[in-house]
């Protein structure tokens, strides 16, 4: 397939007919939006965060649609972020965003590869020692490396035990180990319908790199989403690590910003 075709998929799928647990799914007449369910009054970095996934917008209307959002999640109390892609219409939605006081942050890269072209490198077997959180590894292991590679992400943390403790066939968490030392820890989304498994985390620690160890990472959680039947793996990839996951065989379907809503806590 092209990647056009697979972005249009994923359009469909995983933002005009997404669903994640712990959030209600609101679609209006040129808008969807993810309501949490799980509102921190601490204001946590995860919990409580409320987005806009996809619109349908032109340059007739688009202001419009911007000021009646923003109105929209006032009324809930609520600040939210508006998922911008870089096909998104109309072509200026960022600068009108921008306009309306959004804060956009960076680039990120919405990747796809297809799994019934999975690359050699990672249908090989790894010598690493990589296992799943309930199956050899514990979640305090993958909580003590994310803790390292993602300080800020301990709200997120309590939402994701929950998910594997009560909806096991929506996520699951790999931890690779080094001489029984957890050194790398990741996860794998599985939409309930939608054929996209998304890839999350993955940091390896300082010491560990260039060794193979995200390699071996990834190639897991490929095989478990082939075995659930799913035919394509998503990442949102940094400019570093785009090209990285470019050699494994990933393709851009499209730059994504993360556009916050006035008032919003800034990002870390």
């Amino acid at each position: 397939m092209t990647s056009i075709e697979i972005r249009d998929l994923y359009d469909h799928y995983e933002r005009l007919g997404a669903a994640y647990p712990g959030y209600r799914r609101e679609v209006g007449e040129r808008t969807a939006r993810m309501v949490s369910l799980d509102r921190d009054p601490a204001g946590g970095s995860e919990a409580g965060h409320d987005f806009l996934i996809h619109s349908r917008l032109d340059a007739a209307n688009a202001d419009a649609a911007i000021v009646a959002e923003l109105a929209w999640f006032a009324a809930l109390g609520h600040r939210f972020e508006w998922k911008l892609y870089s096909h998104d219409q109309p072509l200026d939605l960022k600068a009108r965003l921008a306009a309306h006081g959004f804060a956009i942050g960076g680039d990120e890269a919405i990747m796809a590869l297809e799994l019934d072209s999975l690359p050699p490198l990672l249908r090989a077997v790894s010598g690493h020692d990589i296992r799943q959180v309930g199956c050899g590894a514990s979640l305090d292991d993958y909580r003590a490396v994310n803790d390292q590679a993602w300080p800020d992400d301990a709200a997120w943390l309590a939402t994701m035990a929950r998910i594997l403790r009560e909806q096991p066939q929506r996520m699951s968490a790999w931890v690779a180990y080094v001489e029984d030392r957890p050194v790398c820890a990741a996860r794998i989304d599985f939409p309930e319908v939608s054929p996209f498994a998304s890839l999350w985390g993955g940091a390896t620690l300082e010491p560990y790199r260039k060794r193979g160890i995200y390699t071996a990472i990834l190639a897991a959680r490929a095989r478990e989403a082939i075995d659930r039947g799913y035919r394509f793996l998503t990442i949102d990839a940094s400019p570093m690590s785009r090209p990285i996951a470019a050699r494994y065989g990933f393709q851009l379907l499209a730059i994504s910003n993360p556009c916050d809503s006035p008032g919003s806590r800034p990002r870390s």
